[in-house]
């Protein structure tokens, strides 16, 4: 199981030199990714709390400013040389298949290759509003989007007809370096876990608690190997919101001693990436770069 890390993108202590600071300490330490998250705003209603029904609750402070996914990892690619890139997630049905895929594969181009595509639906529904995206995208829209942009990412001429995205015959340049591009889905329900099975490379769950994720991951590798797929080449990529110490009950959020036991875990359910994005916790930079090298250890 490898190790990533999240890029301070969002919150209290995301900059341009935060992002280079943390960016080439990973890749001096030989962390496999870094990573980084999509949110167009910040709603100032509370909002309904994802898996919790009638649950309402303001967003979350870290919202109140986040960088834009693609265009931070750019900035990143300029300042590395080999560690991977990666989105978890960007939430694709806000743009339209050739936008989306024109920016993946220039990142993928400008990195030498090194580009992770991590996509979701969209959980928040202010965000559908502001872009203007119909909610009934979601489900059968969102599997088709998937199916347009690998036509994006595939040979010219580039020609897609279906029920909600049209594009005529094209060229759409450039293409990406990798052939095919990685792409990992952030998908919790049934159908959706179902749809990476078949779609992706692998899924990219939020790490809150050991059974739900456990849970997902049993039945997308279910599914994957029911399609006779190669289960060893599927990724499944955890995002960790937390940090060291900052919420011992929380997996990956205690001592050194509890993350290491956390690691086992994580390995036998078939995990083959986690990734810390500290910047939920409010972690400074320095601490977070103090951090990074003790984890890394932990991987050995």
């Amino acid at each position: 199981m490898q190790i990533g890390i999240g890029l301070p993108v969002s919150g209290n202590h995301a900059s341009p030199d935060a992002l280079k600071r943390i960016a080439q300490r990973a890749e001096e330490l030989e962390y496999a990714a870094v990573w980084t998250f999509e949110r167009v705003l910040r709603a100032t209603a509370p909002m309904p709390v994802p898996g919790r029904e009638g649950v309402v609750a303001p967003l979350p402070d870290v919202y109140r400013n986040v960088y834009d996914s693609l265009d931070a990892l750019a900035f990143v690619a300029a300042h590395t040389a080999k560690i991977k890139l990666g989105t978890s997630v960007v939430d694709a049905l806000f743009q339209s298949p050739p936008q989306l895929g024109k920016r993946f594969a220039t990142l993928d181009q400008l990195s030498g290759g090194r580009v992770i595509a991590g996509l979701g639906q969209g959980s928040q529904h202010t965000e559908y509003i502001a872009t203007n995206t119909p909610l009934k995208r979601r489900g059968a829209g969102f599997e088709e989007y998937l199916h347009a942009l690998r036509a994006v990412w595939g040979p010219d001429p580039v020609r897609f007809e279906g029920r909600f995205y049209k594009i005529p015959e094209s060229n759409i340049n450039p293409k990406p370096v990798q052939n095919p591009m990685p792409l990992l889905i952030g998908a919790n329900a049934h159908a959706a876990l179902e749809r990476a099975a078949r779609l992706a490379n692998g899924i990219t769950p939020s790490m809150r608690a050991w059974e739900p994720v456990e849970h997902n991951v049993k039945a997308f590798l279910a599914a994957a190997r029911a399609l006779g797929r190669d289960v060893t080449q599927l990724q499944i990529v955890a995002r960790l919101n937390t940090a060291p110490n900052a919420n011992p009950q929380q997996p990956f959020g205690g001592s050194l001693e509890q993350i290491q036991e956390d690691i086992a875990r994580a390995k036998a359910i078939g995990f083959t990436q986690v990734f810390w994005d500290m910047n939920w916790a409010n972690v400074s930079i320095d601490e977070q770069l103090q951090w990074m090298e003790p984890l890394r250890k932990l991987f050995e």
